[in-house]
């Protein structure tokens, strides 16, 4: 809370940015009988449209602008996480010693059911999904949020709006919404894996991991810790907080924990020697594409198995894996769209960073050929030179950091190809570079901003070129 209000009268709520969250927010303030300003520096048309539904609902809103004035008279400031920390209205409001919260923590006053939080580098989505699915294929009435996006799931102010509420809440929250969380303290908290990303928002690495640790930070000793026990840097982060860990790998045994063990998914959920492990599941069961997946399918299992109400359930026999079974493959997350001449094409639009697109290129098999480029995040594409074994035919580099992905991979064993036309033109020829059997990949490693709305219309393209059989026109 920034201001002092009188008794009896209503919180005063501002809020920074009027896209999906912040829209969500609002709506949420106004239910709870909060007196409401949004405000928004844009004034496009779905800006004005989303402005015109809420002022319709009885918000201020301000758009083309902000008033630091304004923003600063409310009791509490919201602010979306698009707003990027620097921004001079943030600073402005730094000045006056206002402080602000994300839309999460917001919502997360009024959400009454246990959270499960799930964060991490890559693979947050899929986690979080998939451990929605588990929980709902044992019984429990589970709602998914937060920032899962692609029509996944909604913002956690919508969540905290349910009527009748949910049992359980899963919420992937990305680490521009863990920035600006206090208390949303998880019931169950999950840290996918610890990489490099957002290098175009984040000074450092370490500024960036620092607010993934603020998951941590809003933990409880109640708190069971889902954690890639094949990720240092994830236990490193972990150690010393409070609450209950347990890890989940693809290496080795995961006492307590869950563990890829030949073609066994296994749990062991009691103290390191204390009972054998259960066979729940077998790799077959997952129809998601690649070895980092049957990781983000450890980690839901262990997320989902965590509830109480959920355990015995799918700890009985065949209850996961009859639910790994159901579970479709994602949108734009190593997902068969097609083939076209002998090419299978496999969009993972969603890979928008080095990390992610190397784990798709070793996830693969056989030889193929990787489309590269897009909004440059300011990693180091060398990064690619590590992936084992020469899977990379050849590489496509387009958009906006094609021409860096070219220099940095100067010395890479296969041929990259500068195409500085369109997304289309980058698609055909890769299509052009690969030979039957091969598989045109898009794993960009980037951003879309240079050519898409966003990384789902990229690969919604992408799917559509597979299905006209690879013609772009």
């Amino acid at each position: 809370m920034n201001g002092q209000r009188e008794e009896g009268q209503p919180e005063r709520v501002a809020i920074i940015g009027l896209g999906t969250s912040g829209e969500a927010a609002a709506r949420l303030a106004l239910a709870k009988g909060a007196e409401v300003h949004v405000t928004d520096k844009n004034n496009n048309d779905a800006t004005s449209a989303r402005g015109a539904v809420l002022r319709g609902l009885g918000a201020e809103v301000r758009l083309g602008e902000h008033r630091v004035e304004e923003i600063a008279r409310a009791d509490t400031v919201v602010v979306s996480p698009g707003i990027a920390p620097g921004v001079p209205i943030l600073a402005a409001l730094r000045a006056r010693g206002v402080d602000w919260v994300s839309e999460p923590e917001f919502a997360g006053r009024f959400l009454g059911a246990p959270l499960t939080i799930v964060t991490g580098t890559n693979g947050k989505t899929t986690t979080a999904a998939l451990a929605a699915h588990l929980l709902a294929a044992a019984g429990v009435n589970a709602a998914l949020g937060g920032n899962v996006g692609g029509g996944l799931g909604p913002p956690a102010s919508t969540l905290a709006l349910m009527e009748p509420a949910p049992d359980r809440i899963v919420l992937e929250l990305s680490s521009f919404q863990l920035a600006d969380t206090r208390a949303l303290t998880p019931d169950t908290g999950v840290m996918t894996n610890l990489g490099v990303d957002h290098m175009d928002r984040y000074a450092t690495v370490a500024d960036y991991h620092r607010d993934k640790r603020r998951l941590f930070e809003a933990g409880s000793p109640r708190t069971t810790w889902v954690l890639n026990g094949d990720d240092r840097a994830v236990l490193a982060m972990a150690e010393g907080f409070p609450g209950r860990p347990v890890r989940f790998s693809v290496e080795e045994a995961a006492r307590p924990g869950a563990w890829l063990a030949g073609d066994a998914f296994l749990v062991e959920l009691g103290e390191e020697g204390a009972a054998a492990p259960v066979r729940v599941a077998e790799r077959r069961d997952l129809a998601l594409l690649g070895r980092h997946n049957a990781a983000n399918a450890l980690a839901a299992l262990l997320a989902a198995i965590a509830a109480p109400e959920a355990a015995r359930a799918l700890v009985a026999e065949e209850g996961a894996a009859a639910a790994l079974r159901s579970f479709p493959p994602l949108p734009h997350r190593l997902e068969p769209v097609g083939a076209v001449r002998g090419v299978r094409w496999v969009n993972d639009s969603k890979a928008t960073n080095l990390g992610a697109a190397l784990s798709a290129v070793e996830s693969l098999e056989g030889p193929l050929v990787l489309l590269l480029g897009g909004s440059d995040k300011g990693e180091d594409f060398r990064g690619l030179l590590a992936a084992r074994g020469r899977r990379v035919r050849a590489a496509v580099a387009y958009g906006e950091a094609g021409g860096r992905v070219v220099r940095e991979l100067a010395s890479a064993p296969f041929p990259v190809l500068r195409v500085r036309g369109s997304f289309a033109e980058a698609v055909a020829a890769g299509q052009r570079a690969a030979r039957p059997g091969d598989t045109l990949l898009l794993a960009p490693a980037c951003s879309s901003f240079d050519m898409f709305a966003n990384y789902m219309e990229r690969g919604d393209a992408f799917r559509r070129m597979a299905q006209r059989g690879g013609r772009t026109g």
